[in-house]
């Protein structure tokens, strides 16, 4: 297979890492011809132009811009994420309206998990996932042009990186301290994890584009395990961190995301959002299912993202867990 890819918000951080994995694993590497990245900040992205990404800048509003560069790149296949913005709509409608003129066959969406729950008026960063869904379905059914003949829904769960965020606030008070109640529980999958599926199914083939297997297919993916905020401090625990758990108000965390998380200001939106969604008790599944079909494996557990970044959650005099009783 000789396939032509294209990668949006390729200076976010699931593009960067999925086209890091496409250009630097093998077994993808050999099944892709050429891979173009577009970028709104293309400078993030000199490391995948010297693993020998082709980076493009995509700047907002110029569709016609956007046409012009799938076209001379001669994409087959396009792997659309919404861009950390403040626009985030509006730049992913604008790249599907510009994936139709381009008539890119096989399309891939990255969507939220859980989504569909959130409140339209509570819960609106969240809900905007939808909408970007039903634009992207629409292609499929219009007859000027085959993009979307080959059409694939990935809805992420929550990332377990996002916890990283609160690596300051954790040294200091050796707590994650976050706004989701002592109960209700989801299921984090680890970013590595989102980004094998996506390679996985771009460079998957078929008789129409992708392969039968997850064409057509909306596939969600979480964590293999439901934790609670207290199961979470146990999961920290068992990887050998001296971490507890505190529930904390909505503002509280709005705060503590501010002064120690460098991310835009519609992506703490969203998390506070998703936060609410699990208070709400709309995140108590699991969805692994999908995942160890296309993958082969099972994603990432808990105790084992833990251990990959202990060294993000210890303060610089860390005393070891293994002197106090385990949770």
């Amino acid at each position: 297979m000789s396939r032509k890819l294209c990668i949006t918000a390729a200076d976010g951080q699931t593009g960067h890492l999925t086209a890091e994995l496409l250009l630097t694993d093998d077994t993808f590497r050999s099944r892709i011809a050429e891979l173009t990245c577009l970028a709104l900040h293309p400078e993030k992205c000199d490391d995948l132009e010297k693993l020998g990404a082709q980076i493009v800048p995509h700047k907002p509003g110029d569709v016609q811009g956007l046409v012009k560069a799938l076209k001379e790149s001669g994409a087959d296949t396009i792997l659309l994420i919404p861009p950390a913005h403040k626009d985030k709509l509006e730049l992913a409608q604008e790249m599907i309206r510009a994936t139709r003129e381009a008539n890119v066959k096989s399309n891939v969406l990255l969507s939220s998990a859980a989504a569909d729950l959130a409140d339209p008026t509570k819960q609106p960063r969240l809900r905007e996932f939808i909408e970007i869904e039903a634009e992207f379905m629409r292609s499929k059914g219009i007859p000027e042009t085959s993009a979307g003949h080959s059409p694939c829904i990935v809805r992420a769960g929550f990332y377990s990186e996002n916890l990283l965020l609160y690596d300051k606030d954790v040294k200091k008070t050796q707590k994650l301290r976050l706004p989701i109640g002592e109960t209700h529980e989801f299921a984090p999958i680890a970013l590595g994890d989102i980004a094998q599926l996506l390679a996985h199914v771009v460079t998957s083939e078929g008789p129409q584009g992708l392969s039968d297997t997850v064409r057509g297919q909306l596939i969600v993916a979480t964590g293999p395990k439901l934790l609670a905020g207290p199961l979470i401090a146990k999961e920290a625990q068992s990887a050998g961190l001296q971490l507890e758990f505190e529930d904390i108000s909505e503002i509280e965390a709005n705060e503590i995301l501010k002064a120690d998380a460098e991310i835009d200001e519609s992506e703490r939106e969203y998390l506070l959002e998703y936060y609410s969604l699990v208070r709400e008790g709309k995140t108590n599944y699991v969805a692994t299912i999908a995942y160890h079909a296309v993958t082969g494996v099972e994603p990432t557990q808990p105790v084992e993202f833990f251990k990959t970044y202990d060294a993000e959650f210890k303060p610089k005099r860390y005393i070891p867990i293994n002197s106090y009783n385990m949770i």
